[in-house]
């Protein structure tokens, strides 16, 4: 799926992954993936300006943690980015339920004969 089709779904994407804890940038890269099935393929390009984005406006906090040799920066959702996953998840469902009622119109069952 080309990253153009998941923009505006971004920052639900990220905060979502990060809501079970505390994640890397290449890990929150892999828990995407793996929920999609694979489908959801992001970049670092995509993923890392991001994640410094949601930092910025108080949704994330992060913390430096040293795996041997290497240093890595972990995500976590503050109080402020539960909330907005909160209104992420409910802009998603009316989203998906708009679209769906026009692609999938229910139509209406023939009614018995009496």
């Amino acid at each position: 799926m080309k990253a153009s089709e998941v923009r505006g779904h971004l920052d639900g994407l990220l905060l979502s992954v990060l809501e079970s804890g505390p994640l890397h940038g290449y890990a929150v890269i892999t828990a995407v993936q793996e929920r999609s099935n694979g489908v959801l393929e992001l970049r670092k390009g995509t993923i890392y300006p991001a994640l410094n984005r949601l930092e910025r406006l108080g949704l994330l906090s992060s913390t430096w943690e040293s795996v041997g040799e290497r240093r890595r920066r972990c995500y976590e959702l503050t109080d402020a980015g539960r909330r907005s996953l909160d209104t992420e998840r409910k802009v998603w469902r009316e989203f998906t339920a708009a679209i769906g009622s026009v692609l999938e119109p229910v139509r209406p069952q023939p009614r018995a004969a009496t």
